[in-house]
């Protein structure tokens, strides 16, 4: 049990925090008529993308550096707790099917494990311990991307799993809403989006939630689009899971090659249902195998294999 003193400490702590800030002008919130109060939240909402654009020189250096560390074969990880956790999982559970990538490379980690994907797990985000255990398991090393998020940048778990990264010679990412964060601190690059106190005090899930979305959208997308995940704005490496992404294969190859619907079903056959290397042997007047080597010997790039088919 926390001591009085710890208590009275923490407390402290967070009314320090603008994540955690009250706000008197929104003290009569309940007594307002519903659109009133949708206004008010939309305007709020409104202010994220203004905030996040304030840090895209961080965010951008971070991306850069977390995309060569993934070319040279790293894994890209997130930690956290809570709303924080569950936005990180979120976005690792989304890169496989979007860029065909090994669920081992993109993970996401929450304190308490699955389970807190859906319920609370007492005293897991305050562990460091706990953390540190959790990069163990994965044999986190030098060529990997660890990225601690807490809207705060206090939460132990998070702060832990940068500190235990860094250590270990991982990439630190630390995305939090408050400035001067511990978490960012700690990090080798913190990125500190500040969207003010929330519509709700200490409700997190919002504003910060919403900013933490958004950085990690940025985080994963443009890393893909550097590693040669996709062609333009294409989602060449997509995996046809399911009926709808099996539809939007045949579309990708069809947008990026202007072939007949004939063409796309001969190239995709002959490719095993691989969309990017369909448009290779489209583009680049290549067989099935020769596409794959292509694309083998130029590190999954369809720009560089074209040029390699062209010469």
């Amino acid at each position: 049990m926390t001591s009085p003193a710890a208590s009275a400490a923490l407390r402290a702590q967070l009314a320090s925090l603008t994540t955690e800030a009250f706000r008197p002008d929104l003290a009569e919130i309940d007594r307002l008529p519903t659109d009133a109060i949708a206004k008010i939240m939309n305007g709020e909402d409104a202010r994220v993308a203004a905030a996040v654009a304030e840090r895209l020189p961080e965010i951008a250096a971070a991306i850069d550096a977390t995309a060569a560390r993934m070319a040279r074969g790293g894994r890209l990880v997130y930690a956290g707790a809570g709303t924080a956790g569950r936005l990180g999982v979120l976005d690792a559970s989304e890169c496989p099917p979007t860029f065909n990538t090994d669920p081992a490379r993109v993970v996401g980690l929450i304190a308490g494990g699955p389970d807190a994907l859906v319920t609370a797990v007492e005293g897991a985000e305050d562990s460091r311990e706990l953390a540190a255990g959790d990069l163990d398991r994965l044999g986190i090393g030098s060529d990997d991307t660890v990225v601690g998020i807490s809207a705060s940048g206090r939460t132990p778990y998070a702060v832990g799993a940068v500190e235990h990264a860094r250590a270990a010679g991982a990439l630190t990412i630390g995305l939090s809403c408050n400035a001067r964060s511990a978490l960012g601190a700690a990090s080798e690059h913190p990125i500190e989006v500040v969207v003010g106190p929330e519509l709700l005090t200490g409700s997190t899930r919002l504003k910060a939630g919403t900013a933490q979305k958004l950085v990690l959208n940025m985080l994963s997308t443009i890393t893909m689009i550097r590693l040669g995940k996709t062609y333009g704005n294409l989602m060449v490496d997509v995996r046809a899971s399911n009926e709808k992404l099996h539809a939007r294969s045949r579309r990708i190859v069809a947008l990026a090659t202007g072939a007949a619907d004939a063409e796309i079903e001969q190239a995709l056959e002959a490719t095993d249902g691989e969309v990017k290397n369909a448009v290779l042997v489209l583009l680049g007047g290549v067989d099935g195998p020769t596409a794959a080597r292509l694309l083998r010997e130029s590190d999954g790039h369809l720009r560089a294999a074209l040029d390699a088919a062209r010469t």
